[in-house]
């Protein structure tokens, strides 16, 4: 489950970084990209750490 998790945050966050110059029609999600990425982070050390 926090795997899927965790694949899903990378999705989303590198839609959030490359989807403004691929579609440009796509908005602009700012602080939105930094945010999933420190909880992908996140999720993946405590996953390494075996506590999640």
């Amino acid at each position: 489950m926090l795997n899927t998790i965790i694949v899903i945050l990378i999705i989303l966050w590198l839609l959030g970084y490359f989807g403004p110059t691929v579609f440009s029609g796509f908005p602009r999600s700012g602080n939105a990209i930094h945010t999933l990425l420190v909880i992908v982070v996140i999720l993946v050390i405590l996953r390494l750490l075996g506590i999640a």
